[in-house]
């Protein structure tokens, strides 16, 4: 197995000269801020596995649901002879659920940053679907990238599950969504879970469970700075915080700093007040209206949605318009 390793075609630093950009970019600023692409190193990407375990975390066994009530459904409007492009693969649980309802697959591309991760990853897929040619794509799927050149002629159909939809700013998901268009092609699919609007109290539990695996997911991030960019940071002196903002409807992840203090990062130095975060994350809740008008602005058209009985998270199949 191979992993193509891809880049905009546009120059570009390294993996490592961005993180360590966007990270001395983003405590620069005020308020403070880091992107969430940069929690999945190898230890970010199995503690998030973890997290989807929790017992307060729903959208991931929702959604796993969803699919496989709505399998048979979804698979019949995937061409023969496809590929699959799944952007930000992680895990190919849900993935496989596909896969398995669709036996006219012939090939599935996960695209994720964590190398090693997808690597794991796709050798697990191999294994238990031999059919299937799995050529995984080492990249930032947030920015354009090409498709590996064995499934070019091939038509192609997207799958971005994990409501990580949500972890784009409102225009940001626009642009990433024609970008996906554009890697895809014409009159292609698009099966995208986003997470709904619901009680507070449910999304507030979600985003804190008891066990502290989500804290230590956020707190990973600051871990990751000390060994990758030279940092000094006391990752006991900050706490993780996630709230619901209900104006903007999303879920805020923050690191808390507990004291007054200087961190430093590439030899740069970053001060903090008692009590000042770092916004670490957003994850934007939907509704059928919200989410239907961002797919439409982006170029898509909704054809079919699909829920679970509470209507706590929808899978959105679109397509090009």
């Amino acid at each position: 197995m191979n992993i193509f390793v891809r880049r905009p075609a546009a120059p570009r630093p390294r993996e490592e000269g961005t993180f360590a950009a966007d990270v001395v970019d983003g405590l620069s600023r005020s308020p403070k801020k880091l992107l969430p692409k940069y929690f999945y190193d190898a230890v970010g990407s199995q503690l998030f596995e973890e997290i989807t375990q929790q017992p307060e975390y729903y959208p991931t066994r929702t959604e796993l649901g969803i699919l496989r009530g709505n399998a048979g459904a979804i698979a019949k409007l995937i061409p023969r002879g496809a590929a699959l492009v799944e952007f930000g693969a992680g895990s190919a649980l849900k993935a496989k659920i596909l896969l398995e309802a669709a036996p006219q697959i012939a090939a599935y591309v996960p695209v994720d940053i964590s190398a090693e991760f997808l690597a794991d990853e796709a050798s697990k897929l191999e294994r238990d679907l031999p059919r299937i040619d799995v050529y995984p794509v080492a990249t930032d799927f947030t920015l354009p990238f090409t498709v590996p050149q064995p499934v070019r002629e091939r038509p192609l159909a997207g799958f971005f599950p994990g409501s990580t939809i949500g972890n784009f700013e409102p225009r940001d998901a626009s642009v990433f969504l024609r970008q996906a268009g554009d890697v895809l092609g014409p009159d292609a699919y698009f099966i995208v879970g986003a997470d709904r609007v619901k009680d507070e109290t449910v999304l507030n539990a979600a985003y804190n469970d008891a066990v502290g695996v989500t804290a230590r997911f956020n707190l990973n991030l600051l871990t990751r700075i000390n060994r990758e960019l030279d940092g000094d940071i006391d990752v006991n002196s900050f706490r993780h915080v996630a709230i619901y903002n209900r104006k903007l409807a999303r879920i805020e992840m923050h690191l808390e700093s507990l004291k007054a203090q200087t961190i430093h990062v590439l030899g740069r130095g970053f001060d903090f007040e008692a009590g000042e975060t770092i916004h670490t994350e957003s994850s934007h809740k939907f509704t059928v209206e919200s989410f239907t008008a961002l797919a439409l602005n982006a170029g898509w058209a909704v054809t079919d949605i699909f829920s679970d009985e509470r209507n706590y998270f929808s899978v959105y199949v679109l397509r090009q318009n």
